[in-house]
């Protein structure tokens, strides 16, 4: 009787705490911080959590439909369906933060795929900016040295959400250099750990 309290000592150690530590390790591995965010999603405003991204070159850009930028959603879709096949995601925040996108969801869900075919994942209005930034937006912004100064602002994650690189409303969903480096993220396996 004296090695009951031993014995479940070490089955509290062995089944208890170590599978749930071990849980918790391999989360953080496996869905880098960046992505650890919950947002709704456009369409029908059900929550979505960016982990299930994780592994995958991440495109983030802030949109809106009445944008001098606004035709770049084509170029957007483009550039997604040529590269999903091999881990590219596009994702979609409209945002007001410019007045350019001053409609409810479902407007701006409508909008987007009648006028543009976008199949890419679009998210919910979004501040993407200033004290009010969604936390992604905010962590984007620290990774990357900046916030996005106009719709359509682009920023690119790697697979292990280790580099976070910023590009401006003016580069263009097809501009070489930004493909270049979509396509050398893709060609790079994630690695574990990070």
């Amino acid at each position: 009787m004296r090695f009951f309290p031993l014995a479940l000592s070490l089955f509290t150690l062995m089944f208890i705490n170590g599978p749930a530590h071990a849980q918790v390790s391999t989360t953080s591995t496996a869905c880098p911080a960046v992505l650890q965010h919950t947002v709704l999603r456009l369409q029908d405003e059900k929550p979505q959590n960016l982990c299930q991204y994780a592994g995958q070159v991440v495109l983030v850009v802030n949109t809106a439909s009445y944008c001098g930028f606004t035709p770049q959603y084509a170029g957007l879709e483009k550039l997604y369906a040529t590269h999903k096949a091999r881990g590219l995601v596009v994702l979609g925040f409209p945002s007001n933060d410019f007045a350019q996108e001053p409609g409810a969801n479902d407007k701006i869900a409508d909008f987007c795929e009648n006028t543009y075919g976008v199949k890419f994942p679009m998210f919910s209005k979004t501040a993407v900016r200033g004290a009010n930034a969604s936390p992604l937006f905010k962590q984007l912004a620290e990774r990357s040295g900046t916030t996005p100064k106009w719709n359509f602002y682009k920023y690119l994650i790697n697979r292990d959400g280790t580099q976070v690189t910023a590009y401006s409303s003016m580069t263009e969903p097809s501009d070489a250099r930004m493909v270049k480096t979509i396509e050398q993220y893709l060609s790079q396996a994630p690695t574990q750990g990070r």
